[in-house]
């Protein structure tokens, strides 16, 4: 089958995936008598209503069902679709608009600013650290629901956190991580792994790029917002400057992970998901900002990485998790799983002669569809299976890091880069 071919049909089985099983799934997470979005379904697909509520959790759901109507308003998603599914497109809207209501009135601290990092199941504060890559989801979330519903508070809460990101959660040389619930810089623990504890952390800086992409795509046309887009603008230059200056090391072709203050790496890691998410988001980010300049100094960075991705942590079938002091995780996590699909299908997109890498998107996606994908009633995606596919028992379907974001965005990813002809 031709690379356009199988680009297609990506994109069909993608919209079915979506259409069919993610959003009927997440659809029934909602908590309709306290708000927002159930915390916790274990791998026995049982649900626990009193669960914690990741405030993450439900940044990512409302900008799933955000995107998620927008595709349904640009007629990407049809109402008969919808129908087939169970489901009317109205409700989309609904699902969005409930995240955004528990966000505004719950996650949000209104006495010091920012979002929490957890909610008990009653909307109370569980966990009030405020963390930058928190931080960053919250206005990914908010700037979705504007361009979905265009809701002028959603836009006006965004440039607030946009705000106390550069004003509270930066020094000279870059983002911080984590902070007490009124801004005292306290250790990174959350997102810290391996054994190490960092300052600063690719994974951090990555979300905070993505997250001002989007809300610069959603404010550059317009007038009234043109102070603003201009601030997010240099931070998205600056942002890029340090990907390519300190977290990409041209030596090993890979991005360093964790980092001290000065951006020293603590550990050799090499994050194979990681790589060939920041690979395509980057990519993206470039393009909303339609510099030039950033274009010619990423583009070779973004290739790089996808070839090494390609060449070291694909099998032929799927991606291994990550390579740490050169002992390979071969599990397969589902976001890795999700995040090499789009990597590749980009790749291909940026340099059609490497029809490669559109097999091993399509070879990926095929390895999710029998092994990841979990066919029992009421379930979702497994978290992790081993190489062979075997489902690894007792990771939970729905958790604080459990969610929609990976694979709905695969799949809306897919939809959109098919009907827009991208090297169609």
């Amino acid at each position: 089958m031709k690379a356009i071919e199988r680009k297609k049909q990506l994109a069909a089985e993608a919209k079915q995936e979506l259409v069919g099983h993610l959003i009927p799934f997440w659809l029934g997470m909602r908590d309709e008598e306290r708000g927002g979005f159930m915390g916790y379904l274990s791998y026995d697909l049982e649900p626990d209503v009193r669960a914690e509520k990741g405030c993450i959790l439900n940044s990512r759901i409302t900008w799933f069902f955000a995107n998620a109507y927008t595709l349904y308003r640009q007629g990407k998603i049809t109402e008969q679709e919808c129908l087939a599914a169970g489901f009317c497109g109205e409700e989309l809207r609904k699902a969005a608009k409930c995240g955004y209501s528990f966000l505004k009135n719950d996650c949000l601290d209104a006495e010091n600013g920012g979002i929490y990092w957890s909610l008990n199941y009653d909307g109370t504060p569980h966990d009030t650290t405020k963390h930058t890559y928190n931080q960053a989801f919250c206005i990914y979330a908010l700037a979705s629901y504007y361009e979905a519903v265009g809701d002028g508070e959603a836009l006006a809460l965004a440039e607030q956190l946009f705000c106390l990101i550069e004003e509270k959660c930066r020094d000279k040389n870059g983002y911080l991580e984590a902070f007490t619930c009124d801004f005292r810089p306290e250790s990174n623990e959350k997102l810290s792994e391996n054994g190490v504890l960092a300052d600063r952390t690719m994974n951090t800086l990555l979300h905070v790029f993505e997250a001002y992409t989007e809300l610069y795509r959603v404010i550059k046309a317009l007038p009234e917002k043109a102070a603003l887009a201009d601030r997010v603008k240099a931070c998205l230059r600056w942002i890029l400057d340090v990907f390519a200056e300190k977290i990409y090391n041209p030596a090993r072709r890979r991005q360093e992970v964790f980092f001290d203050a000065e951006y020293r790496s603590l550990l050799d890691l090499h994050s194979y998901g990681h790589d060939i998410e920041t690979a395509w988001l980057v990519d993206r980010g470039t393009e909303v900002l339609g510099d030039a300049a950033y274009e010619r100094k990423m583009n070779p960075i973004t290739a790089d990485l996808t070839k090494k991705i390609y060449e070291t942590a694909f099998d032929g079938h799927s991606l291994a998790n990550e390579c740490e002091r050169g002992i390979v995780d071969e599990n397969r996590i589902w976001w890795v799983q999700a995040e090499t699909v789009v990597g590749f299908v980009n790749g291909y997109e940026k340099s059609p002669e490497h029809a490669e890498y559109m097999d091993a998107a399509a070879a990926q996606w095929e390895f999710i569809k029998r092994h990841v994908i979990d066919r029992r009633d009421g379930s979702e995606w497994y978290w992790e299976v081993t190489k062979d596919g075997s489902p690894i028992a007792g990771r939970p379907i729905v958790e604080p890091w459990k969610c929609p974001y990976h694979n709905g965005r695969m799949c809306m990813e897919l939809i959109k880069r098919q009907r827009e002809g991208l090297h169609a």
